[in-house]
């Protein structure tokens, strides 16, 4: 599998809101090709959104322009949008990755209130995964110690977490020859 420098941790300084976009997301997408079961500690970058522009603005005071969400040097998203981590699963995801129609220009959309300090995670939503053949679902089967686990039913490889599994069929498994997920009824 490839492997990569360790992930930038990118988290909210500020309450991000439900259904707030950023993006468009730019150069070749290849959500989750890199993704891990492992969290690899790295460097963190605080993002916030802007909440307005009153012309008197300290440094560390967080503004909202037309919906953008900044970093702290005031950066747009396009310059640290791809820094965001792929989700493993849907419990630690806060942002999904959609797209206005097939093959158009790709955003990220908050699932839900993102609070400070939460880390944005992202993964693909139904219509997109279908769009880039993303395995949608994932059966877990428990191990002799209870404990779920995800298995590729080309090559058996196992993996903790659903969307890790999703991203090996899809980006890096041998045996799989491209073919997209086979939908398993559970």
């Amino acid at each position: 599998q490839t492997s990569r420098a360790p992930a930038i941790s990118v988290s909210a300084e500020s309450c991000i809101p439900a259904g707030l976009r950023l993006g468009p997301v730019p150069g070749i997408f290849k959500l989750g090709k890199y993704l891990s079961d492992r969290r690899e500690p790295g460097p963190k970058k605080k993002v916030f959104p802007r909440v307005g522009d009153d012309g008197g603005a300290a440094a560390f005071q967080v503004r909202m322009v037309r919906g953008e969400l900044v970093d702290e040097a005031g950066s747009s998203a396009l310059e640290w949008i791809e820094l965001i981590r792929a989700a493993r699963d849907s419990r630690e995801q806060t942002l999904e990755a959609v797209a206005e129609l097939p093959g158009g220009q790709i955003f990220y959309r908050a699932l839900r209130d993102v609070q400070p300090g939460e880390e944005l995670t992202v993964w693909y939503s139904n219509p997109l995964a279908q769009w880039f053949d993303i395995p949608i679902t994932a059966t877990p089967t428990h191990d002799e110690k209870g404990e779920e686990r995800y298995i590729c039913w080309y090559c058996w490889r196992t993996f903790k977490y659903p969307n890790s599994l999703k991203a090996h069929v899809h980006f890096h498994c041998a045996l799989s020859h491209g073919r997209a997920f086979l939908h398993h009824e559970h």
